[in-house]
């Protein structure tokens, strides 16, 4: 048997890990969930994205499974991203903003020190 299930997911091009957990519902069907962890992302509202749940039977999930996971997943994934990039531009703004308080307060020093003399 030759399946190209793991080159799919390696298409999908998701940043983050991938955790997929497999169970047996009722009525022959089975539940998937999917759910993407990022650990480079410092914001913790990624904790709040939940697990992608699919069911089906064994037939419905191997005929749609890619084509209803690959919008959420890359959205997900995107997000945390676009998250962790912003965490990381707040904070460089918060350097930048302390930089320029600084290099302010020396200039106003500086500027009394003439003034004094």
């Amino acid at each position: 048997m030759n399946t190209n299930f793991f080159n799919q997911i390696a298409e999908l091009e998701i940043t983050g890990d991938l955790q997929l957990t497999i169970s047996r519902g009722t009525e022959n069907k089975l539940v998937v969930s999917i759910l993407i962890q990022n650990e480079q992302c410092g914001d913790n509202a990624k904790q709040l994205i939940p697990p992608l749940n699919l069911r089906g039977t064994a037939e419905e999930l191997d005929e749609g499974f890619f084509e209803s996971i690959a919008v959420p997943l890359k959205t997900a994934s995107g997000l945390m991203v676009n998250m962790e990039a912003y965490m990381k531009q707040l904070e460089n703004a918060q350097k930048q903003s302390a930089m320029e308080k600084e290099k302010t307060d020396k200039e106003k020093k500086a500027k009394d020190e003439k003034e004094k003399k």
